[in-house]
């Protein structure tokens, strides 16, 4: 029906015949003679009819916009004047000689060019939403990762292997979407989280070499770069070290992204995850703002400022300053701006924003403005202007609570004043792709709801040489083998090498307080299976979504997924969920409790 995608007619197809296939974009009627601006997949082309052609014209005069149709003509250079260099297709034309309608459309709901559409609309019209060119390169460039995906796997000998969909419920990590079964009464099944078990069995069975592009499942609380359902690139090895598996898939990364956008990442830096919390806060620093944390904690435990000595005294406390340059010289930060970072601060658990604006260093005391200098001595001011390396016009945040809050709160208000109109113009902010490995993560994190240690990655993750009998001692030093592959301050993707040996495996279950039973009614069937020689392996787990995000530039993951879930986890296009009859809940062996009228 066609010959050829409207947005790849060129001027090197000048003089032939072409057939087209497309909708309406829109229709210009220019003192008798119409124009139209037709659309596919690729792109646009400028399609002219003319009267001279009368049934032509006609049929043309009735389109509107959306209309599906067929055009046949000669492409032509355009008018001198009139080249559009935006397009691939802006220095040619195509005169019309024949034009079909192969199915019109009734008005649509928005025009697809407008850039100021609610999420809503978007989303409950999803299959116009998608005819928008933004959404259809998206999508594009979607295809393309996977397939370099794809074709970077291959060649170095990995195997894309299934695995199920319906699986045994294992009540770690997030919340499971439960499946419930018809044939077994009162049992369920588990939608993947992840294919974690499955790929570890695989190792031990052999195939040292295995990937998936794979759905995954959590019922949990959703964000812009989170859905229920996502697409992760799943990825398990046999006899690769920790530093071969980062530098494979560094390499895949960066490939991924020369040829699938063009963009060169360069080399990824390592961190520690220590380093991390210590600059930065936050165990995915953005690297493209050039803020980082002054730890004040022992300087503050003698101060009579209560807010800082009893953070710096409290167990797990910390004191930080921030400095931000040029942040309370004139031009810098106002006193708007200054409280609202403060009501910002307190969205992450924090119960104010303390700050200290440096006008003159040399005159000491009476050269900082602030209404926590008179608490504060002498010496612990100077000592705090020396560590931050404060100067004339410089204004230092403090953050001081609990670690978390303050790891939290100043991590959140670095990247808010660094990427805000102010960091970008006083430099704080580098318009650049900043790469990154975070490594040497905790083995475990003390749940203080629980009383016990938990898993920081999960209980197969193996711990660095020489940390395996800390895990008795002293769970807090234990080091894992575990590691982030971080871009701009998001965490693309995260892995670890797995524990293959059963005596390292148990020490890891006594230190979580899991107990034989337990262990084996959990994760009995991947345990049983590493009895039987299993290999050193590791993997690496990719969010297929967050990566076209970030290379797409797009705001939510939910524009580079062709049909997502809202933030109350509901398709607004198919209206699911939604009710099922009271047949089919029989079938099931389910009866609600406050059942919803339907409707």
């Amino acid at each position: 029906m066609r010959s050829h995608y409207c947005g790849l007619v060129t001027e090197a197809l000048m003089g032939q015949t072409v057939t087209l296939c497309g909708w309406v974009n829109r229709r210009r009627d220019h003192g008798g003679v119409i124009f139209i601006d037709l659309r596919d997949r690729e792109g646009y082309v400028q399609v002219v009819c003319d009267p001279d052609r009368a049934a032509t014209f006609a049929t043309a005069e009735s389109m509107r916009n959306e209309f599906c149709v067929q055009v046949t003509g000669l492409v032509r250079a355009r008018p001198e004047g009139t080249v559009n260099d935006q397009l691939k297709s802006g220095k040619i034309e195509v005169l019309c000689h024949e034009l079909k309608v192969l199915n019109p459309s009734v008005t649509p709901p928005f025009l697809l060019d407008d850039d100021n559409l609610s999420e809503t609309t978007r989303l409950t019209h999803r299959v116009l939403d998608l005819r928008r060119p933004a959404m259809q390169k998206n999508l594009m460039t979607r295809y393309k990762v996977t397939m370099e995906v794809r074709k970077f796997l291959d060649a170095n000998g990995f195997i894309d292997i299934e695995t199920p969909m319906l699986g045994k419920s294992t009540p770690e990590g997030a919340r499971d979407y439960l499946v419930p079964s018809r044939v077994h009464d009162g049992s369920f099944f588990a939608l993947p989280q992840s294919p974690q078990l499955y790929k570890q069995m695989l190792m031990v069975a052999g195939y040292d070499r295995y990937y998936q592009i794979v759905k995954c499942f959590r019922d949990e609380d959703l964000r812009a770069d989170r859905q229920p359902e996502f697409t992760q690139i799943d990825i398990e090895t046999s006899f690769l070290a920790e530093d071969e598996i980062r530098a494979m898939f560094e390499g895949m990364i960066r490939q991924v992204f020369t040829n699938a956008a063009g963009i060169e990442l360069g080399a990824f830096p390592v961190m520690s995850y220590g380093d991390a919390m210590f600059k930065y806060g936050s165990d995915k620093p953005d690297l493209r703002v050039k803020l980082e944390f002054t730890e004040l904690t022992e300087l503050m435990k003698t101060v009579d400022f209560k807010v800082f000595s009893a953070a710096a005294n409290m167990p797990g406390g910390r004191v930080v300053a921030l400095r931000v340059p040029g942040g309370g010289a004139e031009g810098g930060l106002s006193r708007g701006e200054i409280d609202a970072y403060t009501e910002f601060v307190k969205i992450y658990g924090a119960k104010g924003l303390a700050y200290i604006k440096v006008n003159d260093v040399a005159a000491g005391r009476e050269g900082l403005q602030s209404p926590i200098v008179k608490n504060i001595g002498d010496d612990v001011l100077a000592q705090i202007i020396e560590r931050t390396g404060a100067q004339n016009g410089d204004l230092l945040f403090f953050g001081a609570d609990k670690a978390k809050v303050v790891n939290d709160a100043i991590g959140a208000l670095r990247i808010k004043i660094g990427q805000s109109a102010f960091g970008k113009k006083a430099g704080l902010f580098e318009d650049r792709w900043a790469p990154l490995w975070v490594i040497d993560f905790p083995m475990f994190e003390y749940d203080e709801d629980g009383q016990r240690w938990s898993a920081v990655h999960h209980p197969f993750t193996s711990p660095k040489d020489g940390h395996e009998d800390l895990m008795d001692s002293a769970p807090e030093k234990c080091l894992a083998k575990a590691y982030d592959m971080v871009l701009n301050g998001i965490e693309m993707g995260g892995g670890s090498v797995r524990i293959h040996r059963e005596e390292v495996q148990s020490k890891v279950f006594r230190a979580l307080k899991i107990d034989a039973d337990e262990a084996q009614a959990k994760f009995g069937y991947l345990l049983d299976a590493l009895q039987y020689g299993a290999p050193p392996h590791g993997g690496i787990a990719i969010g297929l979504d967050r990566l076209v995000m970030l290379m797409t530039g797009a705001e939510s993951i939910r524009d580079v997924i062709a049909f997502p879930k809202t933030q109350r986890a509901q398709d607004l296009l198919t209206q699911a969920p939604s009710p099922v009859d009271e047949k089919q809940l029989r079938e099931l062996h389910i009866r609600l409790r406050n059942p919803t009228p339907a409707g």
